[in-house]
């Protein structure tokens, strides 16, 4: 299955909120959509789930208009949206029935989940009665109870512990592996580096950037190293090369330009004893600040 969307556009009066968002992605893989607070993903995400229509533009699946009696979208939103009072049972099973289950198969579904999410013990508690990370697994169910083809998780770790988080990543891990496609809207980087194969970076109602993470990061200029070695601390000081400390300990070298790499590589190893040596590859973090930025 590939999803596309293509040349987006949304306006709320004389706001226009998307200008030509376009980006695919296809079963069993994970695609990161960023960007900063108010630079299009709720809109953008909510034109994907039919809740309101574009100004322009188009949502396909393998090619062809989507068709929502067809295609099931699973969304959980970072803003909780079950009832506090309720008993959790009945009203996953209630979700579960609007997204077109029959109640034999809700219950079955529901029943496997909360067994799944460790959370057979709360079927009968009220939702309040949960913290907010057993509150965050339970409005997970709703995403997934009724096996979507697309899962939308926006800002689906907020609130685990380790442990659940652990658990949430197993999760992640079996629905991509059953081919869905997943949809990650985060400011968690790591979260997005360990699952997305491609993001889009929105900034401003545009596509900052879009494609592989792979290939995002490799067109970057490739005129630093990164050295591990225990004799760093002469390096640091040999006036021969630029280096800095990074976190965790490691030097970064700084080349004069691309072209450096291999001589600067081959008399690091003939003077030092090093023990890794590589070019160096921006984080998430550092892209996301670049394109995220304030620009018109």
């Amino acid at each position: 299955m590939l999803l596309e969307l293509r040349n987006i556009y949304k306006s709320f009066g004389e706001k226009e909120v998307l200008k030509g968002i376009s980006f695919s992605t296809e079963g069993g893989k994970a695609f990161g959509l960023l960007g900063r607070n108010g630079a299009g993903k709720t809109t953008t995400i909510r034109i994907l789930m039919n809740v309101f229509p574009a100004n322009g533009g188009e949502v396909l699946i393998d090619g062809k208009p989507i068709d929502y009696s067809k295609v099931g979208i699973g969304y959980l939103p970072e803003e909780r949206g079950l009832y506090p009072k309720k008993k959790i049972s009945e009203q996953l099973v209630f979700f579960a029935q609007l997204k077109g289950m029959n109640r034999t198969d809700a219950v079955k579904a529901v029943d496997y989940w909360l067994n799944r999410l460790n959370m057979t013990e709360y079927r009968d508690k009220r939702l309040d009665t949960l913290s907010k990370g057993n509150q965050q697994k339970i409005q997970l169910v709703t995403a997934v109870a009724h096996n979507p083809d697309i899962v939308i998780l926006d800002e689906p770790f907020s609130g685990l512990d380790p442990v659940n988080a652990m658990l949430l990543e197993e999760v992640v891990k079996e629905e991509i592996g059953k081919g869905k496609i997943l949809l990650f809207s985060s400011h968690q980087m790591n979260y997005i580096e360990e699952f997305c194969d491609s993001i889009a970076i929105l900034n401003g109602g545009k596509a900052a950037v879009c494609g592989e993470l792979r290939e995002i990061k490799r067109s970057y200029r490739r005129d630093k190293l990164t050295v591990s070695s225990p004799q760093r601390e002469l390096i640091l000081n040999d006036p021969d090369f630029s280096a800095k400390y990074l976190d965790g300990g490691e030097l970064l070298i700084t080349l004069s330009s691309p072209e450096e790499k291999n001589p600067v590589m081959r008399r690091l190893t003939e003077k030092y004893d090093i023990d890794g040596i590589k070019v160096f590859e921006p984080s998430l973090n550092d892209i996301f600040v670049e394109y995220a930025g304030e620009r018109e």
